[in-house]
């Protein structure tokens, strides 16, 4: 369209003027260089290109300026803060849930597109040297961390847990053979080189095809404060009188070939005394199993919790009665049962989790009472099953004592 404006103007031009003392280079020189009144007036010559490699360095500097960093890492005022400490409000797959503007930066500065990772932000660059978090002082096993390490996410409607709150949940993985990482179930870290979960999730699998990962939170970025660890399993031990078909004794540990670093989102957590008895206590489960039972759940992308109360033998093998396994049925001694509050359950994927209960003398810290194994449906009235650990203490003792392993990591 704009060309054929411009050969009208030309052709107005030629039939306007004598042809004969024109030219048509002429004509089309006064269509494009006419003057105007301004054209007299002297314009500055543009500057020289830079010559020295100074120039080029204040340039990239300044282009730089806006960094993708992850969201705890930037301040209210929009600049990179060094301590690492902030809060978010967590919108999960909504890049506009943050309250910085989205960046136009990749992860090296250079504003060519916009982050990668939904939990990066922009920011500017600090004018100090980044400082990393202090480490947390341990006070032993079982230490939770309910208000997060480093920052804590806020708007956390549907139950998720806070990075680091729990550092000794363990996701243990299944090498595919397409080399890739298939989540199995959940476990517990009980020892720097020991896991405990459930033995229907490792039974008949070669410790070779495994692996746990420890410290993680959020399975889709690696951006998190603190790194996960990932470790190979050297042996999987499950208990000799393992029953598969009703799994009784569901219980099983794996020995890894190298020890997890102790690190502010990775602890081990305690074991309580046999013959402990967790009767009417709250305590709490977390896994990234399904939200709810079914084809139509969805496996959790950031560690969930959910906090529910022990429930008596007695009172819970009545209330199994009344489902489909039928009046006969015998709850059996390995079990305990947690939960029985409608919308709060442990679901499919979170066997192998652990179930956590308050030290009664130091309610800040916590112990292992249980591992999911099974269940009714989810989330309904009827209590969830899980493994009685103090029952297997003897058992889970002797097995770490055979490859030489302190067990007063996990005591208290």
């Amino acid at each position: 369209m704009r060309t054929l404006g411009v050969v009208t103007a030309v052709w107005l031009l030629v039939l306007l003027r004598d042809t004969q003392s024109q030219s048509l280079d002429e004509l089309i020189s006064e269509v494009f260089h006419k003057k105007s009144d301004t054209d007299n007036v002297a314009t500055p010559a543009p500057p020289p290109p830079p010559e020295t490699s100074t120039s080029r360095v204040i340039d990239e500097q300044e282009e730089s300026d806006c960094e993708c960093v992850p969201y705890y890492q930037c301040s209210d005022n929009g600049t990179i803060i060094d301590d690492g400490v902030g809060l978010i409000d967590i919108r999960l797959g909504s890049r506009s849930s943050h309250s910085k503007e989205p960046c136009s930066c990749t992860p090296g500065g250079i504003k060519d597109g916009p982050c990668s990772d939904y939990l990066d932000v922009c920011c500017k660059k600090p004018r100090t040297e980044h400082i990393t978090p202090k480490p947390v002082e341990r006070r032993g096993c079982g230490e939770r961390h309910p208000d997060g390490v480093g920052f804590r996410i806020t708007g956390d409607e549907d139950s998720e847990a806070q990075f680091g709150e729990f550092p000794w949940m363990i996701a243990v993985l299944r090498d595919t053979d397409e080399k890739k990482n298939v989540y199995q179930c959940g476990g517990a870290l009980i020892h720097p080189k020991a896991v405990i979960t459930a033995a229907h999730c490792v039974v008949g699998k070669r410790p070779s095809q495994m692996k746990i990962r420890a410290g993680e939170w959020d399975t889709q970025t690696k951006n998190e404060l603190f790194p996960h660890q990932d470790r190979k399993v050297a042996h999987i031990l499950a208990h000799r009188e393992y029953y598969a078909g009703a799994l009784y004794n569901d219980v099983a540990l794996m020995i890894l070939e190298e020890p997890v670093d102790m690190a502010e989102n990775v602890d081990v957590i305690c074991l309580p005394k046999k013959g402990t008895v967790f009767d009417k206590t709250r305590c709490v489960a977390s896994g990234w199993g399904k939200d709810v039972f079914g084809k139509e759940g969805q496996y959790q992308v950031i560690l969930k919790k959910v906090e529910v109360p022990v429930v008596p033998h007695q009172d819970c093998e009545e209330a199994l009665r009344k489902t489909r396994l039928g009046i006969h049925f015998n709850l059996h001694e390995s079990f305990i049962c947690a939960g029985g509050e409608r919308g709060k359950d442990t679901c499919k994927g979170d066997g192998g989790s652990p179930l956590v209960c308050p030290i009664k003398d130091d309610p800040l810290r916590y112990q292992q009472a249980g591992i999911v194994a099974w269940g009714i449906g989810c989330g309904g009235d009827v209590p969830g099953v899980y493994v009685n650990i103090p029952l297997f203490r003897d058992w889970i003792d002797e097995q770490l004592a055979k490859f030489e392993l302190d067990i007063s990591v996990y005591s208290y």
